[in-house]
């Protein structure tokens, strides 16, 4: 994942953070995962393998998306943590937001060709 993306995530995180529009840690994100309030699942790309083996098989059997975020620290930050493997995102509206940020890619982050 480019920084600038990277950044813009975080953003959007910490701006759900502080709304209250997310969940942070593996734990917490396994119980509303159970309660089928995730909309979207961020793992930390340097997350442990025991981490992604807690959330990621939960994930799918729930049909939850989930996105390879970047490190554990950029997303403990953006949520106001030390760092953070993984990051439930309980709101739809942000999910899509986020999910349409991932989708547009670094191209669509490139200054319009002149």
């Amino acid at each position: 994942m480019d920084a600038h993306l990277a950044r813009r995530l975080a953003g959007l995180l910490g701006l759900g953070a502080r709304g209250r529009l997310v969940v942070s840690g593996v734990e917490q994100v396994r119980v509303a995962l159970r309660q089928d309030d995730v909309a979207l699942l961020i793992v930390a790309d340097d997350a442990a393998e025991h981490s992604r083996d807690k959330v990621l098989p939960l994930a799918t059997a729930k049909k939850v998306p989930v996105i390879e975020g970047p490190s554990a620290v950029v997303l403990g930050r953006a949520v106001g943590k030390e760092q953070v493997a993984a990051v439930g995102v309980t709101d739809r509206r942000l999910a899509k937001g986020i999910r349409e940020l991932m989708e547009s890619g670094p191209t669509a982050l490139a200054p319009a060709a002149q």
